[in-house]
């Protein structure tokens, strides 16, 4: 895969990448073959719903796994508390960023990698325009984000490098 963009995702994101790979190969798949083989011996295929809709979903299935094979093998893991080591009081892939907004309102983020955001959760992917905003800022710092209804300024009031914790990544089989 010769993006050029670095796939970059917290541990946390990449274990469950590599449970989903697991349960996909060892348990979902062969269930699935399985029970296509039997709607197979029933004779017509043609008519048989079940063995259609049963290779459809094979086919969803191989997808994942090789979208989920390629994305481990490419991934550059990177553990946030590491991260903050070298950080030098910037804010860099992996970082808690504690914002105030135009209005006075604090806010706080985390910069994480594009499989693993979640924007309820403060989760922001570091190639969104918040994410992008804020890479390279330290304490102190004015981050302007573009959004539709036009530029945002966020006040950087903290940065921290600590575990991230409810990342959760979205099946699509």
């Amino acid at each position: 895969m010769a993006t050029g963009t670095p796939i970059y995702m917290t541990p946390d994101c990449a274990q469950q990448m590599r449970a989903e790979l697991k349960e996909l190969l060892y348990v979902k798949r062969p269930d699935t073959v399985r029970r296509v083989s039997d709607a197979a011996a029933e004779g017509d295929r043609s008519e048989n719903a079940e063995y259609i809709y049963g290779k459809r979903h094979l086919r969803k299935i191989d997808s994942r796994i090789h979208f989920l094979t390629k994305r481990i093998e490419n991934a550059e893991i990177v553990d946030p508390v590491a991260q903050g080591k070298t950080a030098a009081g910037r804010v860099l892939f992996g970082a808690t960023v504690t914002v105030e907004d135009e209005d006075g309102e604090e806010k706080t983020y985390c910069i994480v990698g594009a499989d693993e955001y979640n924007g309820a959760k403060g989760l922001v992917s570091w190639q969104s325009p918040i994410g992008r905003a804020l890479m390279r800022k330290e304490v102190g710092d004015v981050a302007t984000v573009k959004t539709p209804v036009g530029a945002r300024e966020l006040e950087i009031l903290a940065i921290e490098y600590k575990p991230i914790k409810g990342v959760e990544i979205i099946s699509r089989v």
